[in-house]
């Protein structure tokens, strides 16, 4: 075999890897890439329910500590949370915490939301992603799930399920990246 046969072969092989890297990046990059604790917040998009119509991004609440409530008005578990994290909105909202709840409920749906939201006396961001396209790049396994997102962007703390969001251990991690430690309870 001649040197340029070698080579020719090492290209092939190198040529070969680099298609599979890509096409494991591409089609197993949830699996590759788990959205845990530590992570990069990945960006999303919604539709705000309430006031004109617009289009939310996490790049709207850049440098903020934000609360990412993924959830649905026919979740039992939803609804059962959702006053500890109102509880949290009018303790913590005030020094600077943003709450924001992205529905995954179908298309159609906003008066459904609204009349929850209404129902439950929500002072929050409400917002609505009916394509669901939350779920995947945040990879959602059951409603709701919550992200706590420090101010640069990284998650600091993942929830899968109901949680007490008003509970003193919740509420300590949010004042420490709030940069407010006193207790107001």
């Amino acid at each position: 075999m001649t040197a340029r046969q070698q080579w020719s072969v090492v290209l092939g092989v190198v040529l070969v890897l680099a298609v599979a890297l890509f096409s494991a990046t591409h089609f197993l990059g949830d699996e590759l890439f788990p959205i845990m604790v530590g992570s990069k917040a990945p960006p999303f998009a919604a539709k705000t329910v309430s006031g004109p119509p617009a289009t939310k991004t996490l790049a709207d609440f850049k440098g903020e500590v934000v609360l990412l409530n993924v959830w649905a008005t026919w979740c039992p578990p939803c609804r059962e949370e959702m006053p500890s994290i109102e509880k949290l909105q009018r303790e913590l909202g005030p020094q600077g915490l943003k709450i924001v709840a992205v529905s995954v409920d179908d298309p159609g749906a906003t008066d459904k939301i609204k009349e929850f939201t209404k129902e439950l006396g929500l002072t929050f961001e409400i917002l609505h992603d009916p394509s669901r396209e939350i779920d995947k790049s945040y990879q959602i396994t059951g409603w709701p799930e919550t992200f706590v997102i420090g101010r640069e962007g990284t998650i600091r703390k993942k929830v899968i399920g109901a949680a007490d969001w008003s509970s003193e251990a919740n509420r300590t991690l949010i004042r420490g990246l709030l940069g407010t430690q006193t207790s107001s309870r």
